[in-house]
């Protein structure tokens, strides 16, 4: 089994920054894929972030420019630098990964972390 325990969130007025962190532990193995998604009340979970064991980045447009994903493979960890923050990034953030063992993929996500924008 793996966790991931995400921290960072916290209240943050416009215009400011904040930084979210991911360590996953447990029985980790060959992990293809660590991102961040974020879900708002009554909408579907949306990816922000992701990064592949490779170094490949992906960002949803909206936050293009302003976030920057970063992993740190030898301690199983994934961040996410959140610059220039707006209202409308107040969502729960929920840290995910994606491991392949054999053919088989394995999903995990984390509790959640609070981010809210707001002066």
């Amino acid at each position: 089994q793996v966790q991931l325990v995400e921290s960072g969130g916290g209240l943050v007025q416009p215009g400011g920054s904040l930084r979210l962190s991911c360590v996953a532990s447990g029985s980790i193995f060959s992990i293809r894929v660590m991102g961040w998604y974020r879900q708002t009340p009554g909408k579907q979970r949306e990816l922000v972030a992701s990064i592949t064991s490779g170094g490949t980045t992906t960002y949803a447009d909206s936050v293009k420019g302003r976030f920057t994903i970063s992993r740190d493979i030898a301690k199983s960890t994934v961040s996410l630098q959140m610059n220039s923050l707006k209202p409308e990034d107040t969502a729960v953030y929920y840290c995910n990964l994606k491991a392949l063992r054999g053919v088989v993929w394995y999903e995990y996500w984390g509790q959640g972390t609070q981010v809210t924008v707001s002066s």
